[in-house]
């Protein structure tokens, strides 16, 4: 089994092996993950952060070697903290941008390596060994405000729900998995949502049953999540109630879980 790592800003992932596929997730710069197979132009992955298994195309692909690999295993994953900043590849002489997230192997006093090449980052960052408190995860989920609503997105450039609320708790040292059925299963539930504090995670279903969105409360009475765009919205044991469209409620509540 080979590894590989984004060199992009960031690489779109697909359900299957095709362009007209519906993107699942996306790999920002620096993340890692493992090649199961290819099928054509096309390889099955599963990445290293939170093991969601997906498909890229082969042109961007970058091999990792397996001791490289094993090395980055050991260390505390540096992240940038910015929403989007540059990076000099010394290697190449040029800068590119890289956004939230991205991940900055081997960093040093402001350098980098991925392989041979060396690069410097000059900007905020967030240590995965550091784990924050409620306030400075809300302080991180309001950078997103306003950021469009994309089905498998992890950029401020769009993102969905459940990208939204991973990317603000991997960047204050708690890793969540991708989805928002896959959430649910973390932490503990609430009984009533006069319990509910500020940096618990509000889980949703539709008439299924199924786990299909999840928001970060800032209070019992307000919430924040990437529903057409990343917004703040009334909240209660009901649900979400969308004041902007003021048409009653937009998500049925299923349960509150306490992570920190």
């Amino acid at each position: 089994m080979s590894f590989g790592i984004c060199l992009f800003s960031c690489i779109p992932a697909k359900k299957e092996a095709s362009h007209s596929s519906e993107m699942v997730t996306q790999l920002l710069f620096g993340e890692r993950y493992k090649v199961l197979k290819q099928e054509g132009d096309w390889l099955q992955i599963i990445t290293i952060s939170d093991n969601y298994t997906c498909f890229i195309h082969h042109k961007q692909h970058q091999a990792l070697a397996d001791k490289e690999q094993a090395e980055l295993e050991k260390h505390t994953q540096v992240y940038v903290k910015d929403i989007v900043q540059t990076v000099f590849s010394k290697s190449e002489n040029i800068h590119f941008p890289v956004t939230i997230g991205s991940q900055l192997p081997h960093f040093n006093n402001g350098d980098f390596s991925i392989g041979q090449n060396v690069y410097h980052y000059d900007g905020h960052l967030a240590f995965s060994n550091e784990k924050k408190t409620a306030k400075e995860l809300l302080d991180t989920a309001f950078l997103f405000l306003h950021a469009p609503y994309l089905w498998g997105g992890r950029s401020p450039f769009g993102l969905d729900c459940s990208g939204f609320t991973q990317l603000v708790f991997k960047l204050n040292g708690y890793t969540l998995p991708r989805d928002a059925y896959q959430q649910v299963e973390l932490g503990k539930p609430l009984s009533f949502v006069e319990e509910a504090e500020a940096g618990d995670l509000a889980f949703f279903d539709n008439e299924d049953g199924r786990i299909v969105h999840v928001g970060l409360l800032l209070s019992n009475k307000e919430i924040i999540h990437a529903s057409g765009s990343v917004r703040i919205d009334p909240f209660d044991h009901y649900g979400i109630f969308n004041r902007q469209q003021n048409k009653g409620y937009s998500h049925t509540l299923r349960v509150i879980k306490r992570l920190l």
